[in-house]
């Protein structure tokens, strides 16, 4: 299987066209194609940085020609969880004709969208990449051939890859930081590039201060690690 990501600006989609004019994203949560309509149901979580943007942005969405249906499932603050119906892109279509099909989520912001797509056979996949640059602007993020095994590894560990990304979601902003910080700068290298003091100095806090963001977020991520790792072995 070919598995391909791209960063795809179609100029026919509604979520698009909304990102684009508006400063909301928006997430997939499921998908379902209607192949007798040539229509796309999704769910999807709307984001925006406050409550009249995300207001602004949903009625953006809902006027846009090429939505059919837009209907608000919840709400909470500034994120919101709706249910659409939009008519097939031109992008879609291309994709689709030559055999492809979505293989994992998607996440559309500031006009653009990534897209997961998978083929069976790589002269599908260059085929519809050819198509696609006709009509449309696009980058090809990523581009892997993955082989049954590896398929049958994601599908049994997705538990796993979930456990761990709740994990990096249990982490304050401090600590987040803290932890990238130390990273970037070499703290968990050996020898060490960075110490206590200099990420002290770069926060502008107390060596004590960091110390503590520090085994925080590490104790955090392990635990999750050591849950994943279960997932894993049963």
């Amino acid at each position: 299987m070919i598995d391909i990501a791209l960063d795809m600006e179609q100029y026919d989609c509604p979520f698009i066209d909304t990102t684009a004019d508006h400063s909301v994203a928006f997430a997939a949560v499921h998908w379902d194609f209607d192949e007798r309509a040539r229509e796309l149901d999704t769910r999807m979580v709307v984001e925006a940085d406050d409550a009249d943007v995300l207001d602004t942005g949903l009625d953006a969405l809902r006027a846009h020609e090429n939505m059919h249906d837009c209907s608000l499932l919840r709400r909470e603050g500034e994120a919101a969880h709706i249910k659409t119906t939009i008519e097939e892109t031109a992008a879609m279509h291309t994709i689709r004709d030559n055999g492809g099909y979505i293989t994992g989520p998607f996440h559309i912001e500031g006009g653009s969208e990534i897209w997961h797509v998978g083929f069976d056979r790589g002269r599908d996949a260059d085929t519809t990449l050819s198509e696609l640059d006709r009509d449309n602007e696009y980058d090809v993020v990523e581009r892997t051939a993955t082989t049954l095994p590896q398929v049958q590894d994601l599908v049994q560990n997705a538990g796993a890859a979930m456990t761990l990304v709740d994990g990096c979601r249990d982490l304050s902003d401090t600590e987040r930081e803290t932890l990238e910080r130390a990273v970037s700068e070499g703290y968990f290298e050996s020898p060490r590039d960075a110490t206590l003091g200099s990420l002290a100095d770069s926060f502008g806090v107390s060596k004590p201060a960091v110390s503590k963001n520090l085994r925080r977020g590490e104790r955090k991520l392990i635990e999750r690690v050591v849950e994943a790792l279960d997932d894993i072995d049963s």
